[in-house]
């Protein structure tokens, strides 16, 4: 069996190579003992959810029988479900932890794990590293006495009911098109907006394991099938949501790509000044500069590493109103410290419906007569060379001095969960001018990021 090794969020592996159903077990497994060493002599209950990737319902099977056959309460949903449903249910029903069975965005070759905790967000590094110790410690054990199926959805719903203007959104008459990119995310948006009368259409709201022969995670390239209907003309708006809905990403009803750092700016604007949300807004160090802006004596704006769960960790600590990375996941401090891809589609359409404007663009307009444009890019490099672990350390080694024609000001180096140097960020003279290369944990990519002036 290959080696079990937890990334930046979670287990994440091929099908039938690295994730099968006996390596599933053995990753249950080490989840079971982690928790009865964490709450000795307690009655530990827990969820599981999955989503509509190839044998993922099986999977979560798998984890419930393990979980059940060490002594641990499961309620197990009885449905395909967006991960940040699971999130909110283990914090809103008080367990003591939740696993999500999916690979998120990954390709639809990949499956996995993402292990959440009672506050309702992932694991910290330290937890995760916990769990991996204990892989292999344990024989499997297996019951199916303890598992209950169970509708983890409607919690759910029923929260973020409270939580988005749809009256606002109703009055409005804006016209909203869905693309759930075949995944988890379904037709969720849409029913909620119907259950408040505001009409809306969803394409691939219905879950496959190949994401209808996309990848799923919502960037322009991979959403060619909402950019054409949009242009149509009939809608105000375009989201779409990641294979396991925790993302969101947005385009103009013009079928144009509205990008995550323009998404990101108009969120952050609108919680800190339209809404006046109070605390701190935390960004990962790929997400523009321009947020800056927002910064004043009673609220900070904190660079962390990229990963959600570095957010996460700044989110249950101190007072947060946004926490946002560049690939379109963004928490909220009113919700849970947690990715939602859901609840950010529909933010954006009570942002529209309340700025007047009746399209995207003429927001988007705004946005950049206010704070300017932004002048951003990131590369993602296949890289399945073995050095791929050193290649950063090396450079921070012998960093250059200059970088094309501009002289780095400061470097700032960021740590992988085994404590290897795993980003490098270089700012550069002039403003809101940065190089970032990283490697990523999850796949075999460097990527690269760099914002400038123009």
């Amino acid at each position: 069996m290959n080696k079990i090794i937890f990334g930046t969020d979670g287990w994440r592996g091929i099908i039938d190579e690295d994730v099968t159903e006996k390596s599933m077990s053995e990753a249950a497994q080490a989840f079971a003992v982690y928790l009865n060493f964490s709450f000795p002599d307690k009655n530990i209950k827990t969820a599981v959810g999955y989503d509509g990737r190839k044998n993922s319902e099986l999977y979560s099977g798998i984890f419930a029988e393990v979980l059940s056959g060490n002594g641990i309460e499961v309620l197990l949903s009885d449905k395909i479900i967006p991960t940040p449903v699971l999130s909110f249910f283990v914090k809103s029903q008080n367990l003591d932890a939740g696993v999500m069975v999916t690979a998120s965005h990954n390709p639809p070759e990949y499956n996995g794990v993402k292990f959440k905790a009672s506050y309702g967000g992932p694991f910290l590094t330290e937890e995760t590293l916990k769990v991996e110790q204990y892989l292999f410690t344990k024989p499997v054990k297996k019951t199916i006495d303890r598992i209950t199926r169970t509708d983890l959805l409607t919690p759910y719903k029923n929260h973020i009911n409270e939580l988005i203007n749809f009256e606002a959104i109703k009055n409005s008459g804006i016209k909203i098109l869905i693309d759930s990119m075949s995944g988890a995310g379904q037709d969720i948006i849409q029913n909620i907006l119907g259950n408040h009368n505001i009409n809306s259409e969803t394409i691939f709201n219905i879950a496959t394991t190949d994401f209808s022969m996309r990848q799923a995670e919502p960037l322009a390239k991979n959403l060619i099938p909402l950019s054409d209907k949009l242009k149509s003309g009939e809608y105000s708006i375009g989201i779409a949501t990641d294979g396991d809905a925790d993302r969101m990403g947005a385009m103009l009803e013009n079928g144009k790509w509205l990008n995550a750092q323009d998404t990101i700016l108009l969120i952050a604007d609108y919680l800190c000044l339209g809404k006046n949300i109070p605390g701190d807004i935390v960004k990962t160090s790929s997400v523009t500069d321009k947020l800056r802006n927002l910064e004043n004596n009673k609220r900070k704006i904190l660079d962390v590493q990229v990963g959600f769960k570095y957010i996460c960790e700044e989110m249950i600590k101190r007072d947060v109103a946004f926490g946002c990375e560049e690939s379109g996941g963004f928490g909220y401090g009113f919700h849970i410290p947690e990715r939602d891809g859901i609840l950010s589609g529909l933010l954006l359409c009570e942002i529209l419906a309340s700025s007047g404007c009746k399209k995207l663009s003429s927001l988007s307009d705004l946005l950049k007569e206010k704070y300017g444009e932004i002048f951003y890019s990131r590369r993602d490099l296949m890289y399945k060379d073995k050095n791929r672990n050193s290649l950063l350390p090396e450079i921070f080694i012998n960093p250059p001095s200059r970088i094309s024609e501009f002289t780095v000001k400061e470097i700032t180096n960021f740590h992988s969960s085994r404590g290897i140097i795993n980003g490098l960020k270089f700012y550069l003279e002039g403003n809101s001018r940065w190089l970032l290369i990283r490697a990523s944990e999850t796949e075999p990519l460097i990527r690269v990021y760099a914002e400038a002036e123009n």
